[in-house]
């Protein structure tokens, strides 16, 4: 009877064998944990937000867009240039200052971007045009008037 059982055993685990086949089998070379610079599966996100801002100033702090891969870790090998464009525009501003750098370490740093017009409801868009990696929007912030002046509604 054990020997009878014994077989069986080994006969469930042959015919399981047989009946998963291996990866190269179906063309799945498995789950790939980790990341890959550049890759679709990499995603934009505002580290430090834009807070509200005097126009004509510079934007204090800096700017900061962090690249993250899917599990939410920042990519350091990411490599294509960011962008920074005004996204919500109320007022017809324009931004200017360094709007396209190299990341380092998976973060690129935007110090001296200013916008020239006074309005409320601002956004801002990354991007990365150079890669697959999905853009991101910050949340929304006004540009006040300069000392002297009504900000434009």
């Amino acid at each position: 009877m054990m020997k009878r059982l014994r077989y069986l055993g080994i006969a469930l685990v042959a015919a399981g064998a047989v009946g998963c086949p291996g990866p190269e089998l179906l063309g799945n070379r498995g789950i790939f944990i980790g990341h890959r610079g550049g890759t679709g599966s990499d995603v934009l996100a505002f580290r430090v937000q834009p807070s509200n801002v005097t126009a004509g100033n510079i934007m204090t702090p800096a700017l900061q867009v962090q690249i993250q891969d899917t599990l939410g870790n920042v990519d350091t090998s990411f490599t294509a240039s960011v962008t920074i464009a005004l996204g919500t525009n109320p007022v017809g501003g324009r931004i200017s200052g360094t709007t396209s750098v190299a990341p380092v370490n998976g973060v690129a740093l935007f110090g001296d971007l200013i916008i020239d017009k006074a309005g409320t409801g601002y956004t801002l868009a990354a991007s990365a045009s150079a890669s697959a990696a999905t853009g991101a929007t910050s949340a929304s912030f006004d540009v006040i008037a300069a000392t002297g002046s009504a900000p434009a509604r």
